[in-house]
């Protein structure tokens, strides 16, 4: 349970951890970090220019941004302090949330009604990367979005950032909201999908300790 103040600031790092969105929108036309910039690191620029967090204390403001920076790392790097850790923990799993809650209410319009950023521009293309599925099903790392060839290889790596949540509220939003299912319906139904689905959902299960 966060205190008054560590809820206070999770609010804040969860109103700016995207700012850089709009920046990145008006120079470069698109969402694609690839082809543009950073995201994460032009909205800790924007609010570190513009000045936004006078108000709070210095250490907060460093709370801020650092959360605002790591948002959107591969991984979280080393040594980082716990509060530090925990905030960048926090808006980590609350984006996941947010972005798995956007998607799945795409996935019952026509793929010609999606926002063009909203499948990466992938191709909508049957099957699936093998690399892709092997990250899944060997929990090696997380999957890169450099090895995305389609819509299919965009839902496993979605899939995959349930190995990624730091939280057991964030599994337990998983589970209520049959996020796997969801997804899961909507790809190839062959062996290996139904391995990666069952492998995921016994994780989920593990974690939360929800009867078989």
């Amino acid at each position: 349970m966060l205190d008054v103040r560590a809820a206070a600031l999770a609010e804040v790092i969860a109103l700016f951890h995207d700012v850089g969105r709009f920046p990145q929108y008006r120079t470069y036309g698109t969402f694609q970090d690839s082809c543009s910039v950073n995201h994460a690191a032009l909205g800790a620029r924007v609010l570190l220019e513009q000045n936004v967090l006078r108000d709070l204390p210095q250490r907060e403001q460093d709370l801020v941004v650092h959360a605002v920076t790591l948002h959107n790392v591969f991984t979280l790097p080393s040594g980082l302090d716990d509060e530090t850790l925990l905030f960048a923990q926090l808006v980590r799993d609350a984006d996941k949330l947010d972005i798995w809650r956007v998607f799945m209410e795409l996935l019952v319009l026509d793929r010609a009604d999606w926002p063009s950023a909203a499948g990466l521009g992938l191709p909508d293309a049957p099957g699936y990367s093998p690399e892709v599925i092997s990250s899944l099903l060997e929990r090696r790392e997380m999957v890169r979005l450099t090895s995305l060839r389609s819509l299919n290889d965009f839902k496993l790596l979605q899939l995959a950032w349930i190995y990624d949540l730091n939280f057991t509220p964030s599994l337990r939003m998983v589970h209520d909201r049959s996020i796997i299912e969801r997804l899961a319906a909507t790809m190839p139904q062959d062996p290996q999908v139904r391995r990666v689905v069952g492998d995921l959902r016994q994780y989920v299960d593990d974690r939360l300790a929800v009867p078989s």
